[in-house]
């Protein structure tokens, strides 16, 4: 069932985009990330031009990070206080990443700058994750996990001013490392149109020190509004929101989120992690392969030029 996009200007199957939104909620619920890292590159792959799969995909994430919440929040494990301190960060990040990116808009760079930040942040990221998962596999596998929040508690974070007291996560730390975390991932949120979940769940864990089992309801907690925020700036000053898109896309979220959190529930925190390492890694292989083997835009680019 072919359905034509208005602001895309490209017609695609309604049942492909559902999959694809289903697929990215059951991630969303089950690791905590708004999937944004995996859908935005998703709609590129089926046609859909980089800035209104940016603007659009912000979108698709607020429905689908919200259900995830709804049912985090019954379980308590949410941080409200650490999510509003990487909320206040996440708010002035994407303001100034909505800058950015008209900016590079006027310029005509902006399919470049996203694809080439997901090459890098996906490569950078899904690399790190994959290594500490597999590490924290085999420490718990020789018993000797109880020596990392040891370690943890040694962290620099800890050393800084303006402390504040988390009773949720159980931490008293200073505020200025989570203000700095929601910053880059409300920047990357207007840039690449995600919720920035697969960089805010790892800095949670690794340099805050935060217990796992509140991450990703705080996660979420934070991406809501900051994409919300995203959305609403793409909306009044690019006009790339597409909503016959973000439709389809939020249907499938919102199903594919409750199936997701149910299937996290039964698996393992470090089997988790590996998991979403590994996805990251294949994306970013896929991406960085269409940046270095296009034909097809160069022929249109030489097309572009002849007339």
């Amino acid at each position: 069932m072919q359905i034509y996009l208005p602001i895309a200007e490209v017609s695609v199957n309604a049942f492909l985009l559902l999959g694809l939104g289903g697929i990215v909620g059951i991630l969303s619920g089950m690791f905590g990330v708004g999937g944004g890292f995996l859908m935005t590159p998703l709609l590129f792959f089926i046609g859909i031009p980089p800035a209104v799969a940016v603007a659009t995909e912000a979108n698709q994430i607020v429905a689908s990070s919200f259900s995830g919440v709804l049912a985090h929040l019954k379980r308590k494990t949410v941080d409200l206080k650490m999510g509003t301190v990487l909320l206040i960060g996440g708010l002035v990040g994407a303001a100034l990443g909505v800058l950015l990116f008209n900016f590079l808009k006027a310029l005509g760079q902006v399919e470049l700058l996203v694809k080439l930040s997901y090459v890098v942040f996906l490569g950078v990221v899904g690399g790190l994750m994959f290594i500490e998962s597999v590490n924290a596999i085999r420490r718990s596998r020789n018993a000797g996990a109880a020596t990392v929040p040891r370690r943890r508690q040694r962290n620099w974070v800890h050393s800084l001013p303006f402390k504040m007291r988390f009773r949720a996560s159980g931490l008293y730390i200073s505020v200025i490392p989570p203000l700095l975390i929601g910053l880059s991932v409300g920047v990357l949120a207007a840039i690449m149109g995600v919720g920035g979940g697969f960089i805010m769940v790892p800095a949670m864990i690794y340099l805050l020190g935060m217990p796992t089992k509140v991450v990703v309801g705080t996660s979420l907690f934070q991406i809501i509004f900051v994409t919300a925020f995203t959305t609403m700036l793409h909306a009044t000053t690019n006009y790339t929101v597409d909503m016959a898109l973000a439709v389809l896309l939020l249907i499938g979220g919102v199903i594919g989120a409750q199936i997701g959190t149910r299937i996290g529930v039964h698996m393992k925190a470090e089997q988790l992690r590996v998991l979403l390492a590994m996805m990251v890694l294949v994306v970013c292989a896929k991406l960085a392969l269409e940046l270095l083997l296009q034909p097809a835009e160069l022929y249109s680019l030489g097309a572009a030029g002849g007339h």
